[in-house]
């Protein structure tokens, strides 16, 4: 499966500084922390200090973002990364849907402990 993702300007200026200052990488996550089982999840914007063995680096008009390949199936080929104008909550949507309009960046440290 090929992935795209776009991130708007306004998601653009919000990450730069962030990313940037703390040297990490974005994670588009499939979290099912709590959700029940391992179809039952939420996407979700990560910031970590390296990428998983199953973890792929998904071209972007911005910085690459990691990906699970084994949680492709979650997500749609073309997908694009807002922010709420006036906040720091982003926005995962795709042309047919919105994927998850309430995304906070997680600060995940190694061994994903948030």
């Amino acid at each position: 499966m090929s992935l795209y993702i776009t991130f708007t300007d306004a998601a653009k200026r919000a990450l730069a500084s962030i990313v940037a200052k703390s040297g990490r990488q974005l994670k588009l996550m499939f979290d099912t922390d709590g959700c029940g089982c391992l179809v039952d999840g939420v996407p979700a914007l990560w910031l970590v200090d390296k990428a998983d063995d199953d973890d792929l680096a998904v071209e972007t008009n911005f910085v690459p973002v990691l990906v699970e390949r084994s949680r492709l199936i979650f997500f749609d080929e073309t997908m694009t990364i807002d922010v709420k104008p006036g906040t720091t909550v982003f926005q995962l949507k795709s042309p047919g849907q919105t994927l998850n309009g309430h995304m906070p960046l997680v600060e995940v440290k190694s061994g994903h402990e948030r």
